[in-house]
């Protein structure tokens, strides 16, 4: 057996007694309402409407419910579905290291497996435990984007290991359900190069769509490839590197929950743009913005992020995100769309940016996420830092600040508030009752 995965479960044994206490409970419930909440703003999204018309209808030998309806779905369907909910508007957590992910992704399905198989809220918190863990533990240990992969890779691994953790399958059967999650299941980064397509927002549901699969005939005795991370030709050799992995190190508490909807290593440089603002006097000239060589690659480098023509590239562009702020305020997810993306005040913003990576603010992240811009008007000069934002794990949310962001985006406060009842006592509760309250938020009840 791969020794990976022995480590995997036995590490999974333990973790209640190793991760789980009081206080990160309470921030894996946080998250699971951060999920539900950002999943709200894309219930319409064109993706979502595309993939409903394509999919459906659908039915299975486990199905779930889909978000923000009483329908149900083979299992693996409505946790894609959902999957394209939580992460296409861009505004679920995210584990910055190595490789910056959103850990939340994992989310949609287990609680898909959860509600289907009838696993109560402790077995669904110890799940999306495991899965935080895993994903931050190989993420911590190796970019694969810099071999060419994307990072929804490592969900693909995490997303079957909560799968399998929360359905206490044995060691033989959780073993061939991580071999089959990701043997087929590695992304290409071309996803996230260039201008950007709907898949950017929805490729990560596949990978958990795939882990679903993988436990349906996993759990019933079907093997996969073994050793799957060691092998001759497995996933070390093909596409991470020989990694050193320790799940021990609690990621859950310094993952971040994002307090607007751009690309997170864009959020400090929000902050900073609304401060200037609201100080600045008279025309601007020039705007000079100082980051770290991680954002630089990612949401600055390509030419699409100086002219972005999708919603998928614009909330990628810090160029973008910095001019929408500095014009209209606060990003919303709505700022990616027309008329914004070819509004003139904010594309001449544009032209007047220069950026710069500091070796000061390498050295910062990932623990900090900086951001320095000074901004020249014809009546003055101007700079403002931000390293920490909020939302961060040095400066992380309450759950009045959830409250707020859930009301933000749904405008209803019944459903925020019930959300929040039911996942703060999620011990005492289920999948089911929670998609319950998620179903009636459509129809007003």
């Amino acid at each position: 057996m791969d020794r990976i995965i022995e480590s995997m479960y036995d590490f999974n044994q333990n973790i209640v007694n190793t991760v789980l206490d009081f206080k990160t409970i309470d921030e894996i419930k946080k998250r699971i309402a951060d999920s539900i909440f950002v999943a709200y703003g894309a219930m319409n999204a064109e993706p979502v409407r595309i993939s409903k018309i394509s999919l459906l209808p659908s039915c299975g030998n486990l199905n779930s419910t889909i978000y923000f309806t009483m329908d149900k779905a083979s299992s693996d369907i409505a946790s894609y579905l959902n999957g394209c909910m939580t992460r296409y508007i861009d505004y679920n957590d995210t584990y910055l290291s190595k490789e910056a992910l959103h850990p939340s992704d994992n989310i949609p399905p287990i609680l898909a497996v959860g509600e289907a198989e009838g696993s109560n809220g402790s077995d669904i918190i110890k799940g999306i435990a495991m899965a935080y863990q895993v994903v931050g533990a190989f993420s911590d240990a190796s970019s694969i984007r810099d071999r060419g992969w994307d990072h929804v890779t490592y969900i693909s691994i995490s997303s079957a290991a909560g799968i399998g953790s929360m359905m206490n399958l044995d060691i033989e059967r959780f073993s061939h359900l991580i071999s089959l999650a990701i043997n087929n299941n590695i992304s290409l980064r071309q996803t996230r190069v260039g201008e950007l397509s709907m898949w950017k927002g929805c490729t990560v549901a596949n990978a958990g769509r795939n882990s679903i699969f993988a436990y349906l005939i996993a759990k019933n005795g079907f093997t996969g490839p073994q050793p799957i991370f060691t092998g001759e030709r497995g996933f070390f050799r093909q596409v991470s590197g020989d990694l050193t992995l320790n799940f021990e190190k609690n990621r859950i508490i310094r993952t971040m929950i994002k307090h607007f909807p751009v690309e997170y290593h864009a959020m400090s440089a929000v902050e900073v743009a609304l401060k200037l603002k609201n100080e600045i006097e008279g025309e601007i000239e020039s705007i000079e913005v100082e980051t770290f060589q991680v954002a630089y690659d990612i949401i600055v480098k390509d030419p699409e992020k100086w002219a972005p023509k999708t919603k998928e590239t614009a909330d990628h562009s810090m160029p973008y995100i910095i001019a929408y702020t500095l014009t209209y305020g606060a990003p919303r997810p709505e700022s990616y769309y027309e008329p914004f993306i070819s509004d003139n005040n904010i594309l001449s913003l544009m032209k007047k940016m220069k950026f710069k990576v500091t070796d000061e603010f390498n050295r910062m992240y990932p623990e900090f996420l900086p951001c320095k811009i000074k901004i020249k008007t014809n009546k003055g000069e101007w700079v403002e830092e931000v390293d920490v934002p909020l939302g961060h794990f040095r400066n992380p949310y309450s759950w009045e600040n959830l409250k707020e962001k859930g009301f933000r985006i749904s405008k209803n406060d019944d459903f925020v508030n019930s959300v929040i009842s039911i996942v703060r006592d999620f011990e005492a509760h289920d999948a089911h009752e929670l998609l319950e309250v998620i179903g009636n938020a459509s129809s007003g009840k």
